[in-house]
């Protein structure tokens, strides 16, 4: 009998196996968040372009307020999208957030701080050099990179882009994915329900993750419990997908028939992984079946020709759901081009106590009242509203009881979603 694999060997072959894609295209910067950067960005311009005030008020040189309560004419107003002139010795310019700074001065005093009567100006404070400026480009330097290749852009990405005037940001093409279900006792919501049957609920969670990750989902929704009908579905899914994922049928049993299938139409690893829940997982790869008369050139014969990928996750819900999160959504990023797959885990403290478990487990929690982390009383794989409730998962090691106190690795959903 195969010995069971580790979470981390089997992560290490997942990615091993995770074809990056190759071909980019530009989209505009406000349609990029979610997608990968392919080209690093790099601006030409400084931010800001122009030393300018971060405060409503008064734009003067520190030499001439010796003391508070110094008298300035104000001489000028400079609101933002303006540009004033040289600031005379004596003067003070009347200046508003995000306006260039006259040439001449040093400060701005906040409005706050001042009075004014006519064209007469009282500053009620003595000004330091500097203050309350933002200086040409102490955000981003003319020539620096500004996001690197690899990058999954979130919203902060693209706003950054957009600052360096980025009308266009070149991304690697979205990963397309084949998803279907098998089991004959699977019925979709809206559908009566025969005796002994279950709604497919991994359809929706699946295709909704996918979609998440900014993935293209070729939704082939439920395939008749047969082998021929697997083989069918297979088929037609690595004709036009990079990746096919599947949810139950990847056990061993009479009635499991996606490893048979998977292995008549490319090849298949069935795996024991050593976590809870989960454990089964099947990796491989199916053939894609294009006649090279249909193809252009060679080089698109042999891109043709390559095999879609195959993960086939277990059925019962919540294993389904962490084993996506824990290694899918890795295989995913790597696939897509991104630089980092690994989730940034908090270190919080553990407000119950739970003995361990052989395997490796990822137990649903949710962050309590007082800051510590509260479980959910049923940790049973086919308890799907667990992780609703949860704000995340703790990574508990093999045979290590979790007493009151402890401090626990915690995984959060907003690093995993």
């Amino acid at each position: 009998m195969r010995a069971m694999l580790d979470f981390d060997q089997a992560l290490t072959r997942l990615l091993a196996g995770a074809q990056p894609l190759r071909e980019t295209e530009a989209v505009p910067t406000q349609a990029a968040a979610g997608r990968v950067l392919a080209q690093a960005l790099h601006s030409t311009l400084d931010v800001p372009p122009l030393d300018n005030t971060s405060m409503d008020g008064y734009a003067l040189r520190c030499a001439d307020v010796p003391a508070a309560g110094a008298h300035l004419k104000v001489a000028q107003r400079i609101p933002a999208g303006s540009v004033g002139q040289m600031l005379a010795p004596g003067t003070a310019a009347r200046i508003f957030t995000g306006a260039p700074l006259p040439a001449g001065a040093d400060a701005v005093v906040m409005q706050e701080l001042c009075a004014v009567e006519g064209d007469l100006l009282t500053v009620n404070h003595l000004p330091q050099p500097g203050e309350w400026i933002r200086r040409r480009g102490e955000d981003i330097a003319a020539g620096a990179e500004v996001l690197a290749a690899g990058t999954r852009l979130s919203a902060a990405h693209v706003g950054v882009a957009a600052s360096v005037g980025a009308a266009q940001l070149t991304v690697f093409r979205r990963l397309r994915v084949a998803l279907f279900s098998t089991g004959d006792e699977l019925a979709m919501p809206g559908e009566p329900l025969k005796p002994g049957g279950i709604y497919n609920s991994n359809r929706y969670t699946l295709r909704a993750l996918l979609e998440g990750l900014g993935c293209t989902v070729d939704d082939f929704g439920i395939v008749p419990d047969s082998r021929e009908a697997t083989r069918a579905a297979l088929r037609t899914a690595a004709a036009g997908n990079d990746l096919i994922l599947t949810s139950g049928g990847v056990s061993v049993g009479e009635e499991d028939h996606v490893k048979p299938a998977v292995e008549a139409e490319g090849a298949l690893d069935l795996w024991k992984i050593a976590i809870k829940p989960g454990k089964p997982l099947a990796f491989g790869a199916v053939r894609r079946e294009v006649g090279a008369g249909n193809m252009e050139n060679a080089a698109a014969n042999r891109a043709a020709s390559a095999a879609a990928a195959f993960i086939g996750l277990p059925g019962n819900p919540v294993s389904s759901f962490v084993t996506f999160l824990m290694l899918v959504r890795p295989f995913i990023l790597r696939a897509q081009g991104a630089s980092s797959v690994t989730p940034q885990a908090q270190s919080l403290r553990a407000d119950f106590d739970c003995k361990g478990d052989p395997r490796r487990e990822f137990l649903r929690a949710r962050i309590g009242a007082s800051g510590g982390l509260e479980l959910f009383a049923n940790q049973s794989s086919g308890v799907l509203t667990s992780c609703t409730w949860a704000d995340g998962l703790i990574d508990n090691p093999p045979g290590q009881a979790i007493r009151r106190g402890d401090m626990v690795r915690f995984l959060p959903f907003c690093e995993l979603l």
